[in-house]
């Protein structure tokens, strides 16, 4: 055997074994560079505010945060010990309502600030609590029990709304309409969810104590989140945290008697059947722990007064706005319900049935219109459970916040044209004048996802109903033309110091 062949097989072998050591270290070191470049390539959205600013922009709110979405479509806003991202993209809310839907929840976060009012209620928890609660009130929903039970409430609602409408337009007197569909709403949502007649249109002090009391909760606890200091104040029982003390005393002490009152009532031998009310069906089903049901109910009461009564007064500011699509609506509204002009209220009333309302396309865009506009629940977050990366390729880290703006994304000029600001229901029909429907994720009043608004159906309805009812016996006008209308910060849309009208009759005394 030739042993400079060996030697030099040997030294080509070791040679080769070197480089592909070299070629392995050098592949490592390029797979760890790469890894961390990419590490330090994680980006995160543009920075837009502090809670600082927030606090500081506190009265105008969602004006201020349109603004910045006008700037950035989606941006961050830096608190003290977590970053919350504020968007506006249709393609980013899908994908964290819907599409991830597990990895963003309510978290302690929403859930310790919500709690004072809502407790552990539908729209504070995640998890089974929110699966069990989600499942019960969607069958409840869903019965045509509640629908035909619920209908009939509206219209006597709405007719007795009327004829105090009715006696203020006899005298030429400006009446609060705001203050009218609380209280109607009020009424309505109290007999439909607990089967109690609580009347605060005929100014019954119990009913006008719970809501005064309800409505000075709701904006305590959305201040908490501008106020990083709400702890302390709770600990101490001062400032807004005594406020909202004083306020859930009263509210959970008035719901807490009717949940008893109706424990006896059912349990009695002479009750037969079952009650059209949300309460009772939900006892009928064994659910008698006071705290649970307390807070199903409290959940029910703001998903269903705050958000149509604030909706309702938006929409007759739109009327009084623009005169021109008032008289639009009567039309349709009269044809729809067959109407004649010798109709009284409690006829017009009558005369809402299903069949007409569906027939209501018109009347259906213009309350589309003023949710895009004026969305009942401004904006809604969640929490990010873990570590994530949204569409757009913006990294979002464990524990922070992302909320959508529905007030800010009927703003946009991207999602909705050039004509965006203005209020124009025709945007909302085909060429048929049917109704279109937008995806939720871009028209966001109702949220979207597996959370969509259960009773979305149900509010429209409720709506329509009053808006047909007022609108086809009087024509209304602002009392003040020069008074400003601008908003009240809280966890609805609520127009600050009411709505202010003046009522003109359109049928015959």
């Amino acid at each position: 055997m030739n042993m400079d062949a060996l030697s030099l097989g040997d030294n080509t072998m070791l040679f080769s074994a070197l480089i592909a050591v070299l070629a392995v270290c050098v592949i490592g070191v390029v797979v760890r560079l790469s890894a961390k470049k990419k590490t330090k390539k994680k980006k995160y959205h543009p920075y837009g505010g502090t809670i600082f600013h927030l606090l500081l922009n506190f009265r105008q709110m969602y004006d201020y945060l349109t603004d910045l979405t006008r700037k950035n479509t989606t941006f961050r806003i830096i608190y003290l010990d977590t970053t919350e991202i504020y968007t506006s993209d249709p393609v980013i809310v899908e994908y964290f309502l819907k599409t991830n839907f597990a990895n963003f929840g309510k978290g302690s976060f929403h859930h310790d600030i919500l709690e004072g009012l809502l407790g552990d209620g539908i729209f504070t928890v995640d998890g089974e609590r929110w699966r069990h609660q989600r499942k019960m009130s969607s069958y409840e929903f869903s019965t045509r029990n509640l629908r035909d039970f619920s209908s009939g409430v509206f219209k006597a609602n709405a007719a007795k709304l009327a004829h105090i409408v009715s006696s203020a337009a006899a005298s030429d007197q400006p009446i609060e309409i705001q203050d009218l569909f609380m209280k109607s709403a009020l009424d309505s949502v109290f007999k439909v969810v607990l089967g109690v007649d609580l009347d605060t249109m005929r100014g019954t002090s119990e009913g006008t104590q719970f809501s005064k009391a309800f409505d000075e909760a709701s904006e305590m606890t959305c201040y908490r989140y501008v106020d990083i200091s709400w702890p302390i104040k709770k600990y101490f029982n001062i400032g807004s945290e005594a406020t909202l003390k004083k306020c859930m005393k009263v509210v959970d002490g008035f719901v807490y008697e009717v949940i008893q009152n109706k424990i006896e009532q059912i349990s009695k031998p002479s009750q037969e059947g079952s009650k059209g009310d949300i309460l009772s069906r939900f006892l009928e089903m064994n659910e008698t722990d006071p705290k649970y049901l307390k807070d199903i109910i409290l959940s029910f009461i703001i998903a269903g007064k705050d958000t149509t009564a604030s909706t309702l007064s938006w929409f007759l500011y739109m009327m009084c706005k623009h005169p021109l699509i008032q008289e639009k609506v009567v039309r349709e509204v009269t044809e729809a319900a067959n109407l004649s002009e010798n109709s009284s209220i409690d006829e017009i009333a009558n005369s809402i049935t299903e069949k007409a309302l569906d027939k209501m396309q018109f009347l259906h865009a213009a309350l589309s219109e003023t949710l895009r506009l004026y969305p009942a629940l401004p904006a809604d977050g969640k929490m990010c459970f873990s570590d994530d990366t949204f569409p757009d390729g913006f990294s979002i880290k464990k524990g922070h916040l992302v909320s959508y703006v529905p007030y800010s994304m009927g703003r946009m000029k991207s999602l909705w044209g050039e004509d965006a600001e203005e209020y124009r229901p025709e945007r909302w029909l085909d060429e048929n004048g049917i109704f279109q429907q937008e995806s939720p994720f871009k028209f966001t009043a109702f949220q979207a996802g597996p959370r969509i608004c259960l009773g979305k159906e149900f509010a429209y309805r409720q709506m329509k109903v009053f808006a047909s009812v007022l609108l086809s016996a009087f024509s209304f006008r602002l009392a003040d033309e020069n008074r400003p209308v601008n908003y009240r910060t809280m966890l609805t849309l609520q127009i600050d110091g009411g709505l202010h009208l003046r009522a003109s009759s359109r049928i015959k005394p």
